[in-house]
């Protein structure tokens, strides 16, 4: 769950968030370095008065900083590249979960079970429970098993959604007619929070996405009292 004046990004619940983490740690040093050394550069050439004409025509300065940049994008794509193929795989999933987006509140469906259907709409303020989080909560969460592959398949009734929960590094676009899927497997319990991420009319801001991962016995006892 992200907090006030929060920086970063929230903090990793399943392996792929991990990941990311670690991908945009990895990035946002090599800008770093990119940008400490190109402010020294400048510094220097404003600094001094001096101008080496030999190096300035060299060829292997010029094969320096045309090999160099190449380097440095192998170095991001390469673990990028490995990140995106493993967010596409599904390794056999032990529970299968179809959510539809609709203006402007969220369906979801236990396909794995005959009758086990809900609609999840947003909590109005003004029947808030005391530490409930405005426009965040749900009437009706979503109950998953925690340590478990879970794909869910995302698509809309009517305009353009997006299902994301940044936490689990989750974000698949709900599209009329276009059946997506995205896996999920959490680590630890808890309350997990997301919004629609695509801007999809006036009440866009209220359909929130929330996720409760438990253990596997707590869900076997909550599908049971859902039948």
């Amino acid at each position: 769950m992200a907090y006030p004046f929060q920086m970063g990004l929230q903090d990793a619940t399943s392996p792929i968030m991990e990941e990311l983490l670690h991908f945009h740690d990895h990035t946002l040093m090599i800008v770093f370095l990119i940008s400490s050394l190109v402010l020294y550069i400048i510094s220097l050439m404003l600094t001094t008065k001096l101008t080496h004409t030999s190096t300035m025509d060299a060829q292997e300065v010029e094969t320096v900083w045309t090999i160099l940049p190449a380097i440095i994008l192998i170095l991001i794509a390469l673990p990028s590249l490995r990140i995106l193929y493993m967010m596409d795989e599904i390794n056999n999933p032990s529970l299968t979960v179809k959510t539809m987006g609709h203006q402007w509140y969220w369906s979801y469906e236990y396909t794995d079970y005959e009758d086990l259907n809900f609609d999840s709409y947003m909590v109005p303020t003004q029947e808030l429970k005391p530490g409930e989080l405005r426009l965040l909560e749900v009437d009706n969460r979503v109950v998953l098993p925690m340590e478990m592959t879970i794909r869910m398949l995302i698509s809309s009734e009517d305009v353009l959604h997006s299902w994301a929960v940044p936490s689990l590094g989750l974000k698949t676009d709900a599209i009329p007619g276009r059946l997506n899927q995205t896996t999920l497997m959490a680590m630890r319990p808890g309350l997990y929070y997301g919004q629609c991420s695509e801007i999809c009319g006036s009440n866009h801001s209220f359909m929130p996405i929330v996720l409760e991962l438990v253990p596997l016995s707590h869900f076997e006892k909550w599908s049971a009292s859902m039948l």
